[in-house]
């Protein structure tokens, strides 16, 4: 059994898979490997999964980015592999809570002292992991939202746009919370200024989102999914769904997730399918409305 991670190892989608296929091989007596295919923003691993054999062998561990990327890359890059046809939703495993942060010396601790100076400073940069992530539609958002005028720097991931960010080359970054950020944000070396999603995170439960702060329409949500190519037995899907959401009730598999500041969540395929296409839809708007492409 293959779990196919289109991004590379590292990350939290590649953490959340790897927790996945040790339980589950613990749990069915059949051996779960992961393995890294990436490139084509997350879509070489996905055509790679929606060719494979519709058995429940080959399963695609992959972040919300698969949902945006056919709307912001080339037309039939990847081997044109469609989402919305090609692969079925399993369930989703897991979120992660998307934020603002700025550097602590940037002189602004709220979005709207960082509006103020925006206006005064026309251009202001702003980071994120890369042209076309959801940290670059938050921008954009926050952007449209405010009438400010903010310049985007894209960074190569979300690792070094936070180094960057520590380091103060740039001071305004829209990322996420389970790419080492808390054990930053203890230290000091970076500050949340707001949630850039619908709802507050557990994480931390006080830092309000930029809604309740009264600049609303920039909620980013960013999550994982377990999918399978099209064909795969209904009875099959079903016992999948079964076995992982057992698995996300683990003690220890909700503190390691937990610890790296992601967001265990689980739950019904149907659910996961509503998901991919309320987020298929509105960042194919949005990425036509910023006129969003990839590098």
């Amino acid at each position: 059994m293959t779990l196919v991670v289109p991004f590379p190892p590292g990350g939290g989608v590649d953490l959340t898979a790897r927790l996945l296929a040790e339980k589950l091989t613990a749990r069915l007596g059949q051996r779960f490997l992961v393995e890294n295919r990436p490139g084509v923003g997350g879509l070489a691993g996905a055509n790679a999964v929606a060719k494979s054999a519709p058995d429940g062998h080959t399963l695609l561990v992959a972040p919300n980015t698969i949902a945006i990327s056919p709307h912001i890359l080339a037309k039939g890059v990847a081997g044109g592999v469609d989402i919305l046809k090609d692969l079925v939703p399993i369930v989703m495993p897991a979120s992660v809570p998307m934020l603002m942060v700025v550097n602590p010396q940037f002189g602004a601790k709220t979005p709207a002292e960082l509006v103020a100076l925006a206006r005064r400073n026309p251009g202001l940069p702003y980071g994120s992991a890369g042209n076309g992530s959801p940290m670059h539609f938050a921008g954009e958002m926050f952007k449209k939202a405010t009438g400010v005028d903010m310049q985007h720097v894209p960074y190569k991931g979300v690792g070094p746009s936070v180094t960057d960010a520590v380091g103060g080359q740039v001071k305004v970054l829209f990322t996420s919370l389970g790419s080492g950020l808390v054990p930053l944000i203890r230290a000091g070396k970076l500050v949340p200024i707001a949630v850039t999603e619908k709802r507050r995170t557990s994480f931390l439960p006080e830092l309000p989102t930029l809604t309740e702060l009264g600049i609303p329409g920039v909620e980013v949500g960013a999550w994982y999914a377990v999918m399978a190519p099209t064909g795969t037995p209904a009875l099959v899907i079903s016992r999948l769904n079964r076995e992982i959401n057992a698995v996300l009730e683990m003690p220890d598999v909700r503190d390691k997730l937990t610890g790296a500041g992601i967001e265990v969540r689980g739950g019904s395929a149907e659910a996961l399918a509503a998901e991919i296409q309320d987020d298929y839809t509105r960042y194919g708007r949005l990425a036509r409305e910023f006129g969003i492409r990839a590098d």
